[in-house]
């Protein structure tokens, strides 16, 4: 099982990335792909998850409404939509699979930094 998160790099505060997860050795379809992200000094924070078909997604308080979740599954691909970024976002952020959607997960990759910054 791999997942590799990529799509990260610098952006002032107020832009957008979007970060893509791909996966392989696996069944992607048939699993929910969750994303965290960790800064450093900071403990580890779930960013939420969406299910096996796209159509139910779960956000932290703190992303909610900035951030969206997407998958492709012809693509073995999920990605995170990232708008109106604030400085506090930089971190390195990580997608990760088998784990429910706040708690750890079985399989995670390498992930991608973010810095938001002027």
């Amino acid at each position: 099982v791999q997942l590799q998160a990529s799509g990260g790099g610098w952006v002032q505060p107020g832009g957008s990335l979007r970060l893509s997860c791909k996966a392989s050795g696996f069944r992607f379809g048939d699993h929910a792909i969750g994303w965290f992200r960790q800064a450093p000094g900071k403990e580890r924070e779930a960013l939420g998850c969406i299910n096996l078909y796209g159509d139910d997604t779960h956000y932290a308080g703190s992303v909610k409404g900035r951030f969206t979740f997407s998958r492709d599954n012809a693509k073995d691909t999920a990605y995170l939509q990232m708008d109106s970024l604030k400085p506090e976002d930089t971190a390195v952020y990580y997608c990760g699979t088998e784990g429910g959607c706040w708690g750890s997960f079985r399989y995670t990759g390498r992930g991608t930094q973010v810095t938001v910054s002027s």
